[in-house]
């Protein structure tokens, strides 16, 4: 595509992607985006792959250990709240009907 003079060719500084403006227009005509350094080859995408499936497997057997011990952990403060019930001394409330 020819260049035209009312064109601009501008880099922007925040992600350093090449920018066309049209001065007539007003307007971006054109955007690409730098070449990233950490884009991944394709003959690396197996095992790009089989790592994050690891992760997803352990990240949900970590999650299926967290609820099986949950209940325990739960039963556990109930049974010791119910002893601090059971110890502390049955007081009747105040109202404010009462008070008068």
């Amino acid at each position: 595509m020819a260049k035209l003079t009312s064109e601009l060719e501008l880099q922007c500084p925040c992600c350093h992607a090449l920018l066309v403006v049209d001065t007539n227009l007003g307007r971006i005509i054109s955007h690409r985006e730098p070449e990233r350094g950490d884009k991944p080859e394709l003959n690396e995408a197996t095992r790009i792959l089989a790592e994050e499936a690891a992760r997803r497997d352990a990240l949900f057997e970590q999650s299926v250990q967290a609820e099986k011990t949950r209940g325990d952990a739960l039963s556990r403060r109930f049974e010791e709240a119910l002893r601090q019930a059971n110890t502390e001394p049955i007081t009747k409330p105040t109202r404010d009907f009462d008070l008068d």
